[in-house]
């Protein structure tokens, strides 16, 4: 099969691109390398595929139209995973235009070129900032999202919304895939996750928002790819995903973790919580267990102490 992977030169793009060319696909890997953080990070991503007969990377942008006209008119693609996108909720209450413009409109465009020439399949990235401070747990994906309390995340509704209108209106299968705090090797330097190693490592303050008691759902990078891998193969019609783990942790208990794995304590800068950040985040998969044979192996436990070792092999190849 042949694919097109928007923003595969990130975290989970590349992940994914890996993991299709260990399939036998053949890949076009299209990222604009925007300085949302350092590009070379991003061509970092991709070092062991870059030279891969069956990889192609073209430095380009969702917004060109003309660029995306031509690279489907050169050619055919079996299906296209749509990750590119401005992510972070707290950036994107800086700048909502931004996010706006490169979410919507950049989704629009992939949309209405897939349209045109008839692509097979069409897998979204969500997120699971769509929920809000949904008080029913787990959250499902019937559960209504119509409180977004962030820019991201009300971009994120929209992209589903309007992948909707496009199945019903082209018959485009679509499937939407709601991410839940995804995190391992090579994730973003502002995440939580590693943000709090680096800063624990170096003896920094850790900036720790609220009473410590808020909880998310981190999914480890293997367990999502495998769900993507999963969606593609399954995907017709219109169909939402939530791909999470399905456990919690509390805030205080992540950092307690984090300071066990690199073995040092952490410096403490209490904050009050951030405008935009939800409470809670815990996912339902039952939907995705049941109908593409999603299964999460990797514990937090687990999953933190292969983050931890993937940094130290970083760090030491940087010294």
């Amino acid at each position: 099969m042949h694919y097109l992977v928007t923003g595969g030169a990130g975290f989970i793009g590349s992940h994914l691109c890996e993991q299709l060319i260990r399939k036998g696909h053949t890949l076009l890997c299209l990222d604009n390398f925007n300085d949302y953080y350092s590009p070379k990070i991003k061509h970092q991503n991709l070092a062991s595929i870059k030279n891969h007969e069956r990889f192609q990377l073209i430095e380009g942008d969702i917004l060109d139209w003309p660029l995306l006209e031509h690279l489907f008119q050169d050619q055919s693609f079996d299906g296209v995973v749509h990750l590119a996108a401005r992510a972070g909720v707290r950036p994107s209450i800086q700048h909502p235009r931004l996010y706006q413009k490169v979410n919507i409109e950049g989704t629009v465009n992939m949309l209405e070129i897939c349209a045109k020439t008839q692509v097979p399949k069409f897998v979204l990235a969500s997120t699971s900032s769509v929920y809000g401070n949904n008080d029913k747990v787990p959250f499902h994906e019937d559960d209504p999202v119509d409180h977004p309390i962030s820019p991201y995340a009300a971009t994120k509704k929209a992209c589903e919304l309007i992948a909707h209108t496009y199945h019903v209106i082209y018959n485009l299968p679509v499937t939407c895939l709601r991410f839940f705090t995804v995190y391992g090797p090579r994730q973003r330097p502002d995440m939580a996750i590693h943000k709090f190693t680096q800063l624990i490592d170096a003896g920094e303050s850790v900036p720790f928002f609220g009473d410590g008691k808020t909880k998310r759902d981190y999914t480890y990078i293997d367990d999502i790819i495998d769900g993507v891998i999963r969606a593609i193969e399954h995907c017709k019609g219109y169909r939402v995903y939530n791909l999470g783990e399905s456990q919690t942790i509390e805030l205080a208990a992540l950092i307690k973790l984090l300071e066990k794995t690199v073995g040092k304590e952490a410096k403490i800068n209490r904050m009050p919580l951030q405008p935009g950040d939800v409470l809670k985040t815990y996912a339902d998969i039952t939907r995705a267990r049941e109908e593409i044979g999603y299964n999460p192996q990797v514990s937090i436990e687990k999953g933190v102490e292969r983050f931890v070792s993937w940094y130290r092999k970083k760090m030491e190849g940087n010294g």
